[in-house]
């Protein structure tokens, strides 16, 4: 590892870190209603959207109300986002005259941008009108976050509450969560943006002529407003087919910078947030130290995996040591502007997350840098997963953890003083056995079929884990791709829809009724034998917890995709 792409990860974290605090209390103020001046500032408004909804923002609801509510609001934003798709042509604000999408294309998308996957089979500066990217995709960002976070939120007062059938109402929280956290942060970061270069207008497309006297067309619209909340959000989906790698999106080494510090910043400040909620800061500080701890060492073999370079290209004498001259390593794929470390940091990130954005394209990383990605995914988004569902997903895994360590020493586990019974167990289970269930499966389906089978561009194992990739970046609600994989057909849309949806919402009302369940309940007084569960034993423990689950589950489909790609790497003469 060079200096500079040392100093670039240390200054990172650095940041990521000088965040969670402020930013963790913040959060936690809102949701908790505290007297803070955005709060009394935006009452009116909040009022205002209460009446209009004719929401009683007091009242409470239970955890069978709360799962149902969020689940009916959500299937409604996809059925508008939909209809939307399929009626832009007629629709203003489409300066291009787009054509409505095909009814598959248009499923696929309203699913994956309401699950915060923002999988894209399409291209957006080909086929989304600028009222389709604001009203629909834009809206969906801040709302399929929004939702993530209520879902941690509930989760952390079912820990912090006891005697208790209420978590919270949804609305409310809804309402804060788009209003003083999304929305602000929102704004601040396109501003940014806009002044590192991101464009922002209404503007038809422009034709110029290149240096080559050829006549080539520019995509214009409103980007900086999608971009911002398409990485606080961990949504991923970008205005333009390039995402992140198009300069009109992240134009330079600090833009680059600021996306990836967005994506990190609320999944971080969350584990904050648990902390002060639940009463202990330590428990958050150390839920946070188990992420990072996974984050640092996956990020390390990413880095090291791609500036090693590739072997066979090494063996044809080419010189890929890293030099003033040149950037060295696998600069496949990679935008010169960023360059290897810039780039490697940026995908270990964006799959860490549920975000799925890029600045490279993750097909053309060596097969250990390309494992890094899918694995994350693989874990269950938790290495911080997105907003939200990184930190009510790591809970289910420290929920397990403490199960496991209470049939070790054979006392009945307890979780910041709720015993954890079977029920918590049965929602456990369910909470993370789904998405391995539907990943594998969905990928069984795919290699089985011809439909499945023909949108691979790669033939062999690296094929395989184009497939593979796509259904964990589906389960995951991920939306980042292998992108030699050839998916908007109407046999990916549909597949790959469903597994986002189930991958999204039932995890979430697993969690739900882990919330009420331990919301009921009494609180058990610390005594000799309660495990601590804020010291680096914990974090120990949490950490392998995490990594035996994922073990289980997905040896198997790892085994026969990228691993099998490097042993031929390292074994071809």
């Amino acid at each position: 590892m060079t200096a500079s792409t040392a100093a670039l990860l240390v200054l990172f974290l650095l940041l990521v870190l000088a965040s969670v605090k402020p930013l963790g209390l913040y959060m936690a103020q809102v949701f908790e209603g505290a007297p803070i001046w955005p709060l009394r500032l935006g009452a009116p408004l909040e009022r205002w959207i209460y009446r209009l909804c004719g929401v009683e923002p007091a009242r409470e609801m239970g955890w069978k109300e709360y799962a149902a509510g969020l689940v009916i609001f959500n299937t409604l934003g996809a059925l508008a986002l939909y209809l939307l798709q399929r009626c832009q042509l007629w629709l203003p604000l489409n300066p291009q005259k787009f054509v409505n999408l095909p009814a598959d294309s248009a499923f696929n998308t309203a699913v994956s941008f309401v699950t915060n996957t923002n999988w894209q089979g399409y291209s957006g500066e080909s086929a989304m009108s600028y009222l389709t990217q604001m009203a629909g995709l834009a809206v969906q960002n801040f709302l399929s976050a929004a939702s993530g976070i209520v879902v941690a939120i509930a989760l952390v007062r079912g820990l912090a509450r006891h005697s208790s059938q209420t978590i919270g109402n949804l609305w409310t929280d809804l309402t804060r969560a788009t209003l003083y956290v999304l929305l602000p942060l929102a704004l601040v970061l396109a501003l940014a943006l806009v002044s590192q270069g991101v464009i922002q207008n209404f503007s038809a497309y422009q034709d110029v002529t290149t240096v080559e006297r050829l006549t080539q067309t520019l995509p214009m619209g409103p980007i900086a407003s999608q971009e911002s909340i398409k990485e606080l959000g961990t949504n991923g989906g970008g205005f333009l087919n390039a995402n992140s790698a198009h300069p009109y999106e992240n134009p330079n080494a600090l833009s680059n910078l600021l996306e990836m510090l967005a994506i990190l910043a609320i999944p971080a400040a969350l584990t904050y947030t648990f902390g002060r909620m639940v009463g202990d800061t330590r428990q958050g500080w150390a839920v946070l130290a188990a992420m990072a701890i996974l984050l640092v060492t996956l990020l390390t073999v990413t880095v090291h995996s791609e500036q090693r370079g590739n072997p066979l290209i090494a063996r044809l004498g080419v010189d890929q040591a890293a030099s003033t001259t040149q950037a060295g390593g696998n600069m496949e794929g990679k935008e010169a502007r960023f360059g290897i470390a810039a780039s490697a940091l940026f995908a270990t990130v964006t799959t860490a997350t549920s975000c799925g954005a890029v600045n490279g394209m993750h097909d053309s990383f060596t097969p250990l840098g390309g494992l890094v990605p899918l694995f994350q995914m693989q874990l269950g988004e938790v290495v911080f997963g997105g907003v939200g569902t990184g930190l009510y997903s790591m809970l289910i895994f420290a929920i397990v953890g403490v199960f496991i360590a209470g049939l070790m020493i054979g006392r009945t586990p307890e979780y910041l003083g709720k015993k954890i019974e079977a029920f918590e167990m049965k929602m456990s289970s369910i909470a993370i056995l789904v998405m391995p269930f539907i990943v594998l499966t969905g990928t069984a389906v795919a290699v089985s079929t011809e439909a499945g089978r023909a949108a691979v561009g790669n033939p062999g194992a690296h094929g395989f884990t184009e497939i593979l990739y796509a259904f964990s970046s589906a389960g995951n609600n991920n939306g980042s791709a292998f992108a030699g994989i050839s998916a908007n057909t109407p046999f990916y849309n549909v597949a790959l829809g469903i597994v986002m949806w189930l991958g999204r919402f039932w995890p979430i009302v697993a969690v739900l009724a882990i919330a009420g369940s331990l919301a009921a309940k009494k609180r058990i007084p610390v005594s000799n034998g309660t495990m601590p569960t804020h010291g680096p034993t914990f974090v120990v423990l949490l950490i392998g917890t995490v990594l035996l689950v994922g073990a289980l589950t997905f040896v198997p489909a790892l085994a026969l995709g990228p691993i099998v790609e490097q042993v031929m790497l390292w074994a071809v003469p």
